[in-house]
């Protein structure tokens, strides 16, 4: 299989190629060809894998230029018992991702007991071990540029924490994570991990990262890899898990189900949207966001209006505060019939500081065959509806899990099962919780007091010229 750039200037490569890098090389994100099939008869047969069986029959379809024998070595020392019980003690740790059923049809994904709490090590795991195997093959090194609104990057530093010939340069906006996230990620003490709190919000850091991305010569000379959903290996492997949670919420592969994604950066749900196209049955996706609700606003009016920092809320659901959704762009390749250079039109408009408007237009027009809806969530509406969870089912979810239930139930169509992915345990975002209920939430013994633990990080403006400076002077000649 071979993957092209959504803006249509870049030539076609294979899993392996694009699996270091991140942005083509004409700025942007790489795609499937054609998104492979996935038949009756497959469908029938991965209904009772174990989620290793069912993530190698999958990714077999992606990572073609891996041989089985290594892929299947990589995927069952990814998706073990022992890499996925750090979450809540009740649950069954085998199966990796949970399902955990609130009433008939209604549905939350259990995607948080990796090492780090929350979804982002479902494929983060994954990257890591590719990372390490692919580098060794080319007996070559690797420095992972990255931007974090609270999960990727604690995420990242602990699936490349001790990698040979991986260094981690992860930003996050200074003082806009939670205690818990915050602390997770700066008192790694592992001399390969870097971080590096910028001055600003989670878009500027974005901003940063894409900026060197695109700067050809500075990262082909620093060997600059990224971990962000922009990195196609992750999108792939966050499809896996939609399939997990069809064949767990269904009897037979006749019916349809609607799944709700908590969205900022929309790398979550573009993984549903390509597991519906490859043939799993998916009847709706549905799109929630916090007050910051870009993408909202697109499904509703057809007009993608991306915000600067100044019009970026500070929520309750802080990973969800972003304003340039990144994946957002290949979703809109899929839209425009995968016209590279219509793409370029509107991403020339968008990082001009612009917007598109597709209303009114035959891709407008075609919108509705792909199955979306969407909602926003505010404050109150998530206290609210943690409240409402614990008390009704004693279930006690994160402020990001609540705005996707809360727009899940408002949105889904009669009649389909609903699927809420989980985004994070409770136990990162202490704050919110106390709010909601007046008590703290629990959270796995090892984290204990995880905020009173020495932390280091570099404190730095939203200036891509002194990032490179602070990688080239941590990167060894």
């Amino acid at each position: 299989m071979k993957y092209i750039s959504t803006r249509g200037n870049a030539p076609a490569k294979t899993f392996t190629e694009i699996l270091l890098g991140g942005l083509a090389p004409d700025g942007g994100l790489y795609l499937p060809e054609q998104y492979p099939q996935v038949t009756r008869t497959e469908l029938d047969a991965w209904r009772n894998l174990s989620y290793a069986d069912l993530a190698f029959a999958v990714l077999s379809k992606f990572a073609t230029d891996i041989p089985s024998s290594d892929l299947k070595a990589l995927i069952n020392k990814t998706y073990s018992a022992q890499v996925y019980n750090k979450g809540r003690a009740d649950s069954d740790a085998s199966q990796i991702t949970p399902l955990r059923t609130l009433e008939p049809g209604v549905h939350i994904l259990e995607l948080s007991n990796g090492p780090t709490l929350a979804f982002k090590d479902m494929a983060m795991q994954l990257l890591g071990n590719l990372f390490e195997y692919a580098l060794a093959k080319q007996h070559d090194e690797l420095n992972i540029l990255g931007a974090t609104s609270g999960d990727t990057g604690s995420a990242a530093e602990y699936a490349m924490r001790g990698k040979r010939g991986i260094r981690v340069f992860m930003l996050s906006p200074n003082g806009k994570m939670s205690a818990f996230q915050r602390a997770q990620m700066y008192s790694l003490q592992d001399p390969n991990i870097f971080n590096l709190a910028v001055n600003g919000m989670f878009d500027d850091a974005q901003d940063m990262v894409k900026a060197v991305s695109n700067d050809h010569a500075f990262k082909a000379k620093y060997k600059i890899g990224t971990v962000n959903s922009i990195n196609w290996a992750r999108v792939s492997a966050q499809v896996v898990y939609y399939f997990k949670g069809y064949f767990s919420a269904t009897k037979s592969n006749d019916e349809q189900v609607a799944f709700s994604v908590p969205s900022g950066n929309f790398g979550n749900i573009c993984a549903g949207h390509i597991a519906r196209m490859m043939g799993l049955p998916i009847g709706q996706l549905i799109l929630a966001t916090n007050e910051n609700d870009v993408l909202d606003e697109f499904f509703r009016t057809g007009v993608y209006r991306p915000r600067g920092t100044d019009h970026t809320y500070e929520t309750s659901s802080p990973s969800m505060d972003i304003s340039k959704a990144s994946n957002f762009e290949r979703f809109v390749f899929d839209l425009v019939g995968r016209d590279g250079a219509k793409v370029r039109e509107f991403w020339n408009k968008v990082d001009s500081g612009g917007a598109f408007d597709l209303k009114g237009s035959t891709y407008w027009d075609s919108l509705s065959k792909f199955h979306f809806a969407s909602g926003k969530s505010s404050h109150q509406d998530r206290l609210k509806t943690i409240r409402e969870l614990w008390e009704e089912y004693g279930v006690m979810v994160d402020p990001h899990t609540a705005d996707g239930l809360k727009v899940g139930l408002e949105q889904r169509r009669p009649g389909l099962p609903l699927i809420c992915l989980e985004t994070a345990l409770p136990a990162k975002f202490a704050e919110t919780i106390q709010e909601s209920l007046g008590r703290n939430p629990e959270r796995p013994t090892v984290l204990n007091g995880i905020e009173n633990l020495p932390q280091r990080c570099e404190v730095i403006n939203a200036d891509v010229v002194k990032l490179k400076a602070f990688i080239t002077a941590n990167v060894p000649d």
